[in-house]
């Protein structure tokens, strides 16, 4: 308490007066030590090393943050439906913390307008970036302000004006279309692949579906139908792509290696097969002539009778000569 009145004594005076502002419009409190939001908002891209040579960033913020929402929300999901089973409240807290809705807030906060990151980064395919400073925002406030300061910011500010927590939880969330509409946001080629399927102790039938992602392989998942199998491999490979920045970098780089090899023209090699003396012998008619480019020719079977038309009989002696000539020796 006795924090809060200093720091609001002191905002006048403050040379980071505006961040500071901004912060108080978004967790609703002034914060006390600036630098943890200063590192929450700072991207990778951005990281500095500090005097020992350990590189500053918000990757270690934003795993705190994680774990913190985590712990929050599932404390307030539990308290919220008394009496639900496990399942049920497992979906609910995933759905309050899954990456889109943390972008979402992210963009509605303003949070991703005070993110430090370079203009090529805010233009990659780093989607998840306001995601990934929401939390890292969290963890600095946890620090800051302690668990208690984090409880009530998901409380009041989140769940009480920007989240209703009821239509969330009864809202059934379709994991594949999540996937595809990804996939097509980032222009990338999903496959659900069938690689098994068989039946249970108690001959019920079950499928197994591996997902591939560029060719790169995704979630897997197994269920008593291609639709089961689908969620849940769409939900382990989406949890896959919130998470692991490896994952996603082998996927572009799959795909920056397939839309180039797309991209390059077909090669045409140009190869003089006849002699020259041939080549040089001028033609009769003007329909007589040889494309060097491109040759190709089928021989003709000694039971063909049909006389040859005269129109074409230079053009094929010519031929017949240059088929001895490219396959002599």
């Amino acid at each position: 308490m006795l924090n809060n009145i200093i720091d609001r004594i002191r905002l006048p005076f403050r040379k980071e007066k505006e961040l500071f502002l901004s912060l108080r419009d978004i967790i609703g409190v002034l914060p006390h030590d600036i630098g943890y939001y200063k590192l929450a908002l700072m991207h990778s891209s951005m990281g500095r090393r500090n005097g020992r040579g350990r590189l500053l960033n918000n990757e270690r913020l934003e795993f705190l943050g994680d774990a913190i929402l985590d712990a929050i929300v599932g404390d307030i999901v539990y308290q919220h439906f008394p009496g639900k089973r496990e399942g049920f409240l497992t979906n609910t807290r995933s759905k309050i913390v899954q990456r889109d809705t943390l972008n979402r807030l992210a963009r509605e906060m303003g949070i991703l307008k005070l993110i430090n990151s370079n203009e090529t980064t805010h233009h990659s395919h780093n989607s998840y970036m306001g995601g990934n400073a929401f939390e890292a925002l969290v963890g600095a406030l946890y620090l800051d302000k302690g668990y208690d300061a984090c409880k009530k910011f998901m409380e009041k500010r989140i769940l009480g004006e920007l989240i209703n927590i009821d239509k969330v939880a009864y809202k059934e969330v379709n994991f594949k279309s999540k996937l595809i509409e990804w996939g097509q946001k980032n222009r990338v080629n999903i496959v659900f692949d069938l690689t098994e399927q068989s039946t249970d102790e108690n001959g019920s039938p079950t499928f197994h579906i591996q997902i591939l992602i560029e060719g790169v392989n995704g979630g897997s998942g197994t269920g008593f139908s291609k639709k089961e199998a689908q969620q849940t491999a769409s939900k382990i490979t989406l949890k896959w792509l919130k998470k692991d920045p490896v994952f996603i970098d082998n996927i572009f780089a799959a795909k920056s290696k397939r839309t180039k090899m797309e991209e390059e023209p077909y090669e045409v090699i140009t190869e003089k097969i006849l002699p020259e003396s041939l080549l040089e012998q001028p033609s009769q008619e003007s329909d007589d002539t040889i494309d060097t480019n491109v040759y190709a020719t089928a021989a003709t079977p000694a039971a063909n009778t049909q006389p040859r038309h005269p129109r074409h009989s230079a053009n094929e002696d010519i031929i017949a000569a240059a088929e001895e000539a490219a396959f002599a020796g």
